[in-house]
């Protein structure tokens, strides 16, 4: 079936509509995202196990991880790696000190892998619905 003169710009002029949305949205969820400092005022620390405790996050949501990074780092782990103090292979490790960290759907779980440091305390687990 033929079209018509004309069909091949309403479509293009329709695909930049739909893109111009799409950026309006996704601009939007981020523009709403809260952040969050992760700890106290010596920042992410041992004994972090409570931190989330009382907060309400969202998928989205940015941590902001700050800590010397000569000694901790942050370490996205899966429940596992949480639940054992263990670094899983292939695990993304954040060393600069000052980590940003943007909330998946669901489970979030994050670790110090320095030497004893989950152990005591410095790992978080998190909901973001």
């Amino acid at each position: 079936m033929a079209q018509g003169r004309g069909s091949a710009s309403s479509n293009s002029a329709l695909v930049g509509v739909s893109l111009i949305v799409l950026f309006l949205v996704v601009h939007l969820e981020i523009a709403n995202a809260a952040v969050y400092t992760v700890g106290d005022s010596t920042g992410w620390t041992f004994n972090m196990v409570n931190w989330p405790t009382g907060k309400r996050f969202r998928a989205g949501d940015v941590l902001v991880f700050k800590y010397n990074p000569s000694i901790h780092n942050v370490v996205t782990v899966d429940r596992n790696g949480y639940n054992s103090c263990k670094t899983p292979r292939g695990a993304r490790v954040l060393k600069t000190g000052n980590d940003r960290v943007r909330l998946a759907k669901g489970q979030n779980f994050f670790i110090c892998n320095f030497v004893g440091h989950c152990e005591s305390g410095m790992k978080i687990a998190l909901n973001a619905l």
